[in-house]
C-alpha cells in the first residue's frame, strides 16, 4: 500500500492512499464466503458455491464494492500510522479508482490536532486573591446553621417576610385558565424568590383563607413570555423561630460545647474551603496565562459539532420550548446572536484547551493510573448519584471511557504546569502551591503525584458543556 499526505491548512489534512489487490486477499475471502452462505445454486451445498458463480449471480461489481467496503478502515487506519496522524473526528472518504485484479484508490479528509509551540510554564505567574477569615464568613455560617435548626409553627396573622406558607396557584390568559399552570398546596418560604416572579409582593399582608390575584411573565409552556393573571390563595401561614446563639445551640448544631469552639472550628473548615478556591483560582488563571501565550487553531468541524452539542444542552435544560429560550435569553439580558456569538467563542475555547492539555501531556509522557481513573469514576458517579458500577456500564454503553481517561490525563497536565508556574496571592506572598494542592513535591523532570487536585483540574481544564452553556 502507498499513502500520501497533504495539508489543507493546520487543522486538516487528505491523504491519498493506493491499495494494490493482492493485499486484498483476506477480504476476498471473507465477501466470498459471507455471499456463499446466502446464494442458493442448485447442486451446490450452502456456502460450497464456488467464487466464478458467485460472480456470475451477483456480479462482480457488487463483490468488489463488498471487498472494497470492508477494507477501507483497515487501510485508512494503516495510512493515518505510516503518516503519523491523530485524527480528529470522522473523515470524508471518497474512492477515486478501482481496477479489478489491480487497485484501488480512494481519499481521506479529516481534521487533526494542529502543531502546538508549547509556552513554558514556568515562565508563568499570576495572582490569586488573599485567603482571609473575617467574622462575617463566621457569622453566615453560624446563621446558616440557624436557619437549619429553626421552629416552624402556625401563626394566626398575615404572612410577613421569611415566613413559610401553602398556597393555591391558579393562572390564566384572557379569563381562560391553564391547566398546566394550576398548582395546589405548594409550601413556599416569603422572599425566597423562587416561585414565581411577583408572588412575594402579593402574598405580603395574606392571612390563612386569603387570595389576592397578581400579573406574571410565564416561563413554559405553550405561553412563555406572554402575561397572566395569577390568583394565589394563602392556605396557611407558619412563622420561622431562629434559635438563640448558645452554648446550648452549639452542643445542637455541632459537637461542640461551646459556641468558641463551634467558632474556632468553623475558622478552621472556611480557611480550607478558601483555599481550595485559591487554589482553583490559581489554577485556572494559568490555564488562562497557557491559552494566551499560544495561538492554536480550531478545527471547523470539530468546532461546529462542539457549538451544536452545547446549544443543544442549552434548549434541552429548557424542554426544547422556544418560547422559554426567548424568555431565558431576556433574563441573560442577550439577544440570540449574541448569545450564539458568545456560545461559539466557549465552544471554540473547549477546544483549544483540550487541544493544549494533551499536547502538554504528550509532551511530558503524563500517563493515567488504575487507581487514578477509579477515583475520577468514584468521584464523577458520587456527583451523579450513581452507583460505580452503573455509571461505569453507562461509560461503556456511550464509548465514553476513553474520554474520562483523557479528563484526568488533561487534568494532571495542568496540574503538572501549575506546579512550574509562580503563583503568589494578593499581598505579594508566594504560595507553596504543592501544599496548598496536595501534591508530593517533584523535580522539573518527574511526573507529578497529585492529590485532589488532579479531579479539580481535569473538571475545570475542560468546562462542562451544560455549565458553560448556562453561562452563555
Amino acid at each position: 500500500m502507498k499513502s500520501t499526505v497533504e495539508h489543507l491548512n493546520p487543522t486538516r489534512v487528505k491523504l491519498t492512499v493506493e491499495v494494490p489487490f493482492d493485499e486484498l486477499g483476506p477480504n476476498f475471502a471473507k465477501a466470498y464466503k459471507t455471499l456463499a452462505g446466502q446464494v442458493r445454486v442448485p447442486g451446490f451445498r450452502p456456502g460450497k458455491v464456488p467464487a466464478k458463480i458467485i460472480d456470475a449471480r451477483v456480479g462482480r461489481g457488487a463483490i468488489l464494492s463488498e471487498v472494497v467496503n470492508d477494507a477501507l478502515p483497515d487501510k485508512y487506519n494503516q495510512a493515518l500510522a505510516e503518516n503519523d496522524i491523530t485524527p480528529l473526528g470522522q473523515p470524508d472518504i471518497e474512492i477515486t479508482k478501482i481496477e479489478d485484479n489491480d487497485e484501488f484508490h480512494f481519499t481521506a479528509e479529516v481534521d487533526i490536532r494542529p502543531e502546538i509551540t508549547l509556552p513554558d510554564s514556568s515562565g508563568i505567574a499570576v495572582t490569586v486573591d488573599d485567603v482571609e477569615v473575617t467574622d462575617a464568613d463566621i457569622d453566615e455560617q453560624i446563621e446558616a446553621l440557624r436557619d437549619r435548626f429553626a421552629t416552624i409553627t402556625v401563626v394566626e396573622r398575615a404572612a410577613a417576610d421569611g415566613d413559610v406558607i401553602t398556597v393555591d396557584l391558579r393562572a390564566s390568559i384572557d379569563g381562560e385558565d391553564l391547566e398546566d399552570a394550576t398548582a395546589d398546596d405548594l409550601t413556599y418560604r416569603v422572599g425566597s424568590g423562587d416561585l414565581v416572579d411577583g408572588i412575594d409582593d402579593a402574598v405580603l399582608g395574606l392571612s390563612a383563607g386569603e387570595s389576592t390575584t397578581f400579573v406574571t411573565k410565564l416561563v413554559a409552556g405553550e405561553h412563555a413570555g406572554g402575561d397572566a393573571d395569577v390568583t394565589v390563595t394563602v392556605n396557611t401561614v407558619k412563622e420561622r423561630v431562629l434559635p438563640t446563639i448558645d452554648d446550648e445551640f452549639a452542643a445542637e448544631a455541632s459537637q461542640f460545647d461551646t459556641v468558641a469552639e463551634m467558632r474556632d472550628d468553623l475558622v478552621e473548615k472556611i480557611r480550607r474551603v478558601k483555599n481550595q478556591a485559591q487554589g482553583a483560582q490559581a489554577r485556572d488563571k494559568v490555564l488562562a496565562a497557557l491559552l494566551a501565550a499560544v495561538e492554536i487553531p480550531v478545527p471547523e468541524a470539530v468546532a461546529k459539532a462542539e457549538y451544536d452539542s452545547r446549544e443543544h444542552d442549552v434548549l434541552h435544560s429548557l424542554g426544547h420550548d422556544e418560547g422559554a429560550f426567548n424568555v431565558w435569553l431576556e433574563e441573560q439580558g442577550k439577544t440570540k446572536e449574541e448569545h450564539e456569538i458568545e456560545l461559539r467563542a466557549v465552544a471554540n475555547e473547549a477546544i483549544q484547551t483540550q487541544l493544549l492539555l494533551d499536547a502538554m501531556a504528550e509532551k511530558d509522557e503524563v500517563g493515567v493510573s488504575q487507581e487514578e481513573f477509579t477515583e475520577r469514576i468514584l468521584f464523577s458517579a458520587q456527583r451523579y448519584g450513581m452507583s460505580p458500577d452503573e455509571y461505569f456500564k453507562r461509560l461503556q454503553e456511550q464509548n465514553q471511557l476513553g474520554s474520562v481517561f483523557a479528563d484526568v490525563r488533561r487534568g494532571k497536565a495542568l496540574a503538572n504546569a501549575v506546579q512550574h508556574a509562580s503563583v503568589t496571592d494578593a499581598s505579594g506572598n508566594k504560595l507553596d502551591v504543592a501544599s496548598l494542592f496536595g501534591f508530593e513535591p517533584v523535580e522539573d523532570e518527574a511526573e507529578p503525584v497529585a492529590g485532589d487536585v488532579v479531579d479539580e483540574a481535569a473538571e475545570g481544564s475542560v468546562p462542562e458543556a451544560s455549565e458553560e452553556a448556562d453561562k452563555a
